[in-house]
């Protein structure tokens, strides 16, 4: 798969990574992990290069956590209770929760959101919450492009790392990617055997 990622990358070029994390954030088919690093890699290969590969990367993770946000603010918090109700064994939280999530977001959501966007299964997540709270959209987008961009970042020195450094970079990175989501998935399937409403 990776080195299929790579050429998409490669030939779609800045739009083609700005539509790639966008995706990533409202339907995760590839991780932004994947993305990025390869993006890197083609930053090692003389592809692509830093600093724009930074901006269109950022920009599409931006946008695709907006699309999350907004359809989550208009939902608003009592549409989502009867959601909650019945699926919330599969989200592994309850009513409570979501309350206790929103009242700590209207306090420090921004930096909740800023803090989240270094962590692989909360970072596309919170936009719902944050959307949920109603908080304020230039501060959320701000917030968002900030905590992407550092990371995003970091993903490109990586990926352009491992391009320098090993001659088959898209396999070792595929196969990262690879361990980092089996490790994910076990983790949701701890959490639902695991998770017990508060009433029992």
């Amino acid at each position: 798969m990776a080195e299929w990622v790579y050429e998409v990358v490669r030939q779609g070029g800045y739009l083609g990574i700005m539509f790639l994390m966008a995706l990533e954030n409202i339907i995760p088919p590839i991780p932004s992990e994947l993305i990025m690093g390869l993006g890197g890699i083609a930053v090692a290969r003389g592809d692509m290069q830093f600093w724009p590969l930074l901006l269109w990367g950022t920009l599409g993770a931006a946008l695709g956590n907006y699309v999350l946000f907004l359809a989550a603010d208009r939902l608003g918090y009592e549409r989502l209770r009867p959601f909650i109700n019945r699926w919330g064994r599969w989200l592994t939280l309850e009513w409570h929760d979501v309350e206790v999530a929103g009242r700590f977001l209207r306090r420090h959501g921004h930096w909740v959101v800023f803090v989240l966007r270094f962590m692989p299964m909360f970072r596309t997540v919170i936009s719902i919450p944050a959307g949920l709270a109603h908080m304020g959209h230039a501060k959320f987008l701000v917030f968002t492009a900030l905590g992407a961009a550092i990371w995003n970042a970091v993903l490109i020195m990586g990926g352009r790392w491992l391009g320098r450094t090993l001659a088959e970079a898209e396999q070792w990175l595929g196969w990262a990617t690879v361990v980092v989501a089996a490790i994910t998935i076990a983790f949701y399937v701890w959490r639902v055997i695991s998770w017990k409403p508060r009433e029992e």
